[in-house]
């Protein structure tokens, strides 16, 4: 069974657990992600546990009251909660004002489906006082109430990842789980149809609405064909040149398009990872979209159809799986303290790794997504190329297959199956 609880279940979900932690070292806390992902019954969940109600700026008439006198709505007893503050940037300043008078902990909670570095102010209101909890679409292990660990362990013991069970999980159950994605209203739709009729109206209001938000766009109509356009290039490194001529923009105009959708949630960029381990290092970044489920239904591939072992169906396929996989990962990696950095490593001698992590004592981990059920030891050559470059600070890499068995390749090299991102077996 995919879903172990309907997607309307209360899930503990680990960015809550943060949250919660957050709220007794920071001053203000701001839960951020793309819309229907459940920031607001988060929200609503930690109000209620601190006796506290939402000042929700959806709601117009809230949201002209709050504007008309932000102080008075921020200066009530902590804590503090206002959902969607992105509509009334003003309030970051009356924040600004409570703290400057008092800065101990559990004061603000705030949500937003608005990146917080987009608002014209908000570098400048809250810097050092405002601890960001990224709320993204449900992890697998979420979904599965696992409570999957992946990354942490492989930082602190990478052998234990390692075990005689196998996986049983099928290519058929993969693709399922991809065009699935983790938006909690699009998993617990009964057919495909159901879903991507809520992926097609999921994407055309956060365009037509928190897009249009942003700012005045001189040529909005091209933002959902760069958009297409972009899906159809996740997991790839972006060229806005290329992006733009594909969709008739120029590439400023796509670099600032590209930074609207960022915004929204809709695509991140993973960033280039170790630029100066060589000279022959890319610094490009990846073009993701946010949730794997969103990127099949915007290039209109079904289950089916990515079942098929066509060239084309494979090379999508693989491009989707990575997305998948980054997601997975990086919702992790957002969840860790002591994380540097992450973001992909690719030299112009054709080495590449799909995801690295960084952490503060310079100890590195790698991972590498692969579509098959084996693995080569060619296949492994760009792992075996970044542990030459980073010695002892190489932790261990891993090349995630669809594959049965886990096993160790080579000293610090792993071979696991991807479903290891949720289960334990």
């Amino acid at each position: 069974m995919l879903v172990s609880e309907t997607a309307s279940s209360p899930l503990d979900r680990r960015a809550l657990q943060v949250a919660r932690q957050r709220l007794t070292e920071d001053p203000a806390v701001l839960l951020e992600g793309p819309r229907s992902v459940g920031k607001s019954t988060a929200l609503r969940e930690l109000a209620a546990a601190a006796g506290s109600t939402v000042i929700d700026l959806d709601d117009l008439a809230t949201r002209d009251a709050v504007a008309a006198d932000p102080a008075l709505f921020l200066s009530g007893a902590p804590l503090v909660c206002v959902d969607e503050y992105q509509k009334v940037p003003s309030v970051l300043d009356a924040i600004k004002a409570e703290l400057n008078r008092s800065t101990s902990p559990g004061r603000f909670l705030l949500a937003g489906s608005t990146r917080y570095e987009t608002l014209p102010l908000a570098a400048q209101s809250l810097t050092g006082r405002l601890e960001r909890v990224p709320i993204q679409p449900f992890t697998q292990s979420e979904i599965e109430r696992t409570g999957n660990t992946f990354v942490e362990r492989l930082f602190a013991d990478p052998d234990s990842l390692i075990t005689a069970a196998t996986s049983a999980t099928s290519r058929e159950e993969y693709i399922e789980r991809i065009v699935r994605g983790g938006f909690p209203l699009a998993i617990e739709r009964a057919s495909s149809a159901s879903r991507s009729r809520w992926f097609e109206s999921y994407v055309r209001l956060t365009l037509e609405r928190d897009a249009q938000e942003l700012g005045k766009l001189r040529q909005a109509a091209a933002l959902p064909r760069l958009l297409n356009r972009l899906a159809g290039r996740t997991a790839q490194v972006l060229s806005l040149t290329d992006a733009g001529a594909d969709v008739g923009l120029s590439a400023p105009t796509v670099e600032s398009y590209t930074r609207i959708l960022e915004a929204v949630f809709l695509v991140q960029q993973l960033p280039a990872w170790g630029t100066t381990l060589t000279a022959r290092s890319s610094n490009r970044p990846k073009i993701h979209v946010v949730d794997s489920g969103v990127a099949a239904h915007l290039l209109r591939l079904s289950a089916e159809r990515l079942a098929r072992r066509d060239p084309t169906a494979l090379t999508e396929f693989g491009h989707l799986l990575e997305t998948f996989v980054v997601g997975e990962i990086g919702r992790q990696t957002d969840w860790m303290d002591g994380i540097a950095g992450t973001g992909h490593w690719r030299t112009y001698d054709g080495d590449e790794v799909d995801f690295v992590a960084e952490r503060h004592d310079g100890s590195v981990v790698a991972i590498e997504v692969k579509t098959g059920r084996r693995v080569s030891g060619s296949d492994l050559q760009p792992l075996r190329r970044l542990r030459e470059r980073l010695g002892g600070s190489f932790v261990a890499g891993v090349a995630l297959y669809l594959g049965e068995r886990s096993y160790t390749y080579e000293d610090r090299i792993h071979v696991i199956p991807v479903d290891k991102l949720w289960l334990s077996y």
